[in-house]
């Protein structure tokens, strides 16, 4: 099979690719774009799926309009699967050839998996979103595994829509990893309030479609299983080549594969330097995408700018929410202050030495700039500091 030619090669259809493509059109208006990717649908608002498409929203909302871009050529239902630099060369799994003049490497993240696990849902996907909407009825028993990020809002979302949810994950609340302690156990008694029947302190020694078995002995009965559990990047595309690979593509800030010119890392698979925090990170969520994606396609394309920016998150929990600007853990040192304990605050991870390194804004809205500000200045904090800050 002959070689077609394309000035850009996107290995990756998620929002980070899209977000490449406009980064591109930015500086080179017509050079020929290729988007493989490997899901059957084309590029779209992955974080819909466990927010606004369980709170009315159509589901017309969550395309992106990669594909409607001059130029591009968007292939869907296909992945590549090797790569060769020396001839900047890729292959796909139907075993057609690329050649490439600049490669952006957005393959994403991939659900970590629960041994002894069979039939159920690593929630991620549209696909995933389609198959539990359509089960998701009100009355129906549903076990989300995972007490996280993805846990926590799709369990608020399923609640909403009438179903009986238990939640069981092996932390001793829920978002025990970037709460406070006592934060954590209030959002946990909260769920509880709202219907949530919180299993923590539990593993899971086993499930399939419509049971879960508890580390404990405990069955579970469902009629459905989601597991978010976190999710590893998928790098053994770019490792097979001899690409750098240390928790995703080892990138510059300018998101080039260490050792590379012409192929470049960008969004939940590149480990990228951070200038504000002075070390590298690995960040899985939407702004990050959206904005290192625009600026490493800008960069394939000649615009050589670095990124610099501080990506933030955020996340709807009933009615309940806070956004999170930095390097957020609960494990480190913090300050706090509360307008109204559990309820609207901010709380700021700090170092040894009192200074931010990242802002959970609890019910605290419009301040991710003013959170931003604070760590890249980089002096200490003390609670008057957030009080007269955060007013």
């Amino acid at each position: 099979m002959s070689a077609r030619g394309v000035r850009y090669l996107i290995a990756g259809g998620g929002m980070t690719a899209d977000a490449a493509v406009a980064g591109i059109r930015e500086h080179d208006r017509d050079g020929s774009i290729a988007v493989i990717g490997a899901e059957s649908d084309p590029p779209y608002k992955r974080p819909l799926l466990t927010k606004g498409l369980w709170s009315g929203d159509d589901e017309s909302k969550v395309w992106l309009r990669t594909g409607e871009v001059a130029g591009v050529e968007l292939i869907t239902g296909r992945s590549v699967v090797s790569i060769d630099p020396s001839e900047h060369a890729a292959v796909d799994d139907a075993g057609e050839t690329y050649r490439y003049e600049q490669l952006l490497l957005a393959t994403g993240a991939t659900p970590r998996e629960i041994p002894n696990t069979k039939s159920i849902v690593y929630f991620r996907t549209l696909a995933d979103y389609r198959f539990v909407r359509e089960r998701a009825v009100p009355g129906e028993r549903v076990v989300v595994i995972g007490g996280g990020f993805i846990g926590s809002e799709i369990a608020a979302a399923l609640v909403g829509a009438g179903c009986e949810v238990t939640m069981v994950f092996p932390e001793p609340a829920i978002g025990w990893r970037l709460f406070p302690a006592e934060l954590a156990q209030f959002v946990s008694r909260y769920y509880e309030e709202r219907g949530v029947d919180v299993r923590h302190d539990e593993t899971v020694s086993a499930a399939d479609e419509f049971s879960v078995t508890l580390g404990s002995g405990t069955t579970l009965d469902a009629n459905v299983v989601i597991a978010g559990v976190g999710v590893e990047p998928t790098t053994a595309l770019g490792a097979e080549a001899g690409l750098a690979v240390d928790n995703g593509f080892v990138v510059d800030e300018y998101g080039h594969v260490e050792g590379q010119t012409d192929i470049f890392a960008a969004g939940d698979v590149a480990n990228f330097p951070v200038s504000a925090l002075g070390k590298r990170l690995r960040i899985e969520h939407e702004d990050h995408a959206r904005s290192h994606g625009r600026a490493v396609g800008a960069n394939m394309a000649g615009a050589n700018v670095p990124y610099d920016h501080l990506p933030f998150f955020y996340s709807d929990l009933f009615d309940l929410g806070y956004e999170a600007v930095g390097e957020v853990d609960s494990r480190q040192p913090r300050v706090e202050h509360w307008v109204e304990p559990n309820r609207k605050g901010v709380v700021a991870s700090v170092d040894e030495n009192g200074r931010p390194r990242g802002f959970l804004l609890w019910n605290t809205w419009d301040s991710v700039e003013v959170a931003r500000g604070l760590i890249r200045d980089g002096k200490p904090i003390e609670s008057g500091t957030l009080a007269s800050v955060f007013s």
